[in-house]
């Protein structure tokens, strides 16, 4: 065997010849030599690291990790052979693909390689220079797709983590009205009286009495209790809704800007004259990208905060303005505008909206998650959110979509 340069070890910083940002093999075999004519043979390809022993290579992994994508290793090492090694790997560093490397052919250890240590390949040594590296480019193909699947599946489960502690967050207001409503309600019963000479003890029994400071109260109640309601249900459809469609395979269905405005202004839960505060304009319609119940929910977040900001004014007004601008490129960026005429936002709270959890509402409860959330959403669609205020003079919020 040619006389190689010396390769890099377990006290090196990175490989020798490291290429920036690309993965790494780690090879162990308790024969220095077969080390150094590995790291020689394959470094012009890939980043090599070495190790003479499962425990070295325990290091180097510790060290290293996160960047190391493959791990071939020798089975008959002393002390601790190579399947000690893959049953580590497995269980502390599940990430690799794993190839074992050995000169003998027996039955059980191929078995127990596979079955336990879950290896990728089984290489013959001595190894054959074209075989091995048509292997490791297979196994680094792997590592990549299994990566990519890892952060597609991270990236989901981050959304619907976020998804779910807004939904616990959106539905805590109409909750909290529905229990106002029904204490209303429970405030005004009265309990029955002596019955009256013409009544009998069953016909009194079929009449419950509420007491009223204003006729039509407890209907009134209960409309909104009712309507609240129903603003709750159409939250947890539209997120069991937008996680079923998450899964691979799923099939976006395509919905207008006004479309879906029009489905907001129906389904919206308003209260007593609130929505007659609202307008819709369109200007330009188009259709939007992405899930129509995750961009619902961006919707009626938006609706909620623009109406909890007009309470106070004496012509309150929100408009919800749908049109397209000139884009990068020269292409058309089409986008949807909540415009209201309300309080406005301090400039020290603008600067930070939509970028961390702030509010508005602090001390009424608000905590920042519901803009968080659409600046999430908006994004993930390639988009973005922009708002701008100034102090008494309302406030516009801007979703823009991919041209």
């Amino acid at each position: 065997m040619p006389s190689p340069a010396a390769p890099p070890n377990a006290s090196d910083p990175a490989p020798a010849g490291a290429r920036a940002g690309q993965p790494v093999i780690l090879f162990v075999d308790d024969e220095p030599q077969s080390c150094k004519w590995f790291a020689r043979t394959f470094a012009d390809e890939f980043n090599v690291l070495t190790a003479t022993g499962v425990d070295e290579a325990l290091a180097l992994l510790r060290e290293h990790g996160p960047s190391v994508a493959l791990l071939v290793t020798d089975y008959r090492m002393p002390q601790r052979n190579g399947l000690d090694l893959l049953l580590a790997v497995q269980r502390d560093f599940k990430h690799l693909v794993r190839l074992l490397a050995t000169a003998y052919a027996e039955k059980d250890v191929a078995i127990a390689a596979i079955n336990e240590g879950h290896v990728f390949r089984i290489l013959e040594k001595p190894l054959d220079l074209v075989q091995t590296r048509l292997i490791l480019r297979e196994a680094m193909t792997l590592f990549r797709a299994q990566t990519m699947e890892r952060a597609l599946l991270e990236n989901r489960m981050l959304a619907m983590r976020e998804t779910l502690g807004f939904l616990a967050h959106e539905l805590n207001t109409p909750l909290a009205t529905v229990r106002g409503f029904v204490s209303a309600i429970t405030d005004r019963y009265q309990a029955p009286a002596d019955q009256a000479a013409t009544q009998t003890q069953e016909e009194a029994a079929r009449v419950a009495c509420f007491s009223e400071r204003e006729p039509g109260e407890v209907m009134a109640a209960l409309a909104g209790a009712q309507r609240s309601a129903l603003y709750c249900q159409s939250l947890v459809s539209a997120f069991v809704r937008s996680a079923r469609d998450a899964y691979p395979g799923s099939i976006d269905q395509p919905v207008t800007a006004s479309n879906l405005v029009q489905a907001l202004l129906k389904e919206f839960p308003f209260e007593r004259e609130e929505h007659s505060w609202v307008s819709c304009e369109v200007a330009v319609d188009f259709a939007l990208p992405g899930q129509r119940d995750l961009l619902y929910l961006v919707l009626s977040t938006l609706t909620k905060n623009a109406l909890l900001a007009l309470q106070e004014q004496p012509e309150p007004r929100l408009r919800i303005v749908l049109g397209r601008e000139p884009g990068p490129e020269g292409r058309a960026r089409p986008w949807i505008r909540f415009i209201d005429n309300g309080h406005g936002i301090a400039p020290e709270i603008l600067a930070k909206l939509t970028r961390e959890p702030v509010t508005t509402r602090a001390q009424s409860g608000g905590n920042g998650m519901g803009l968080m959330f659409c600046r999430r959403v908006v994004q993930s669609l390639g988009g973005s959110i922009e708002l701008s205020s100034e102090l008494g003079h309302g406030a516009t919020v801007s979703l823009y979509f991919k041209p």
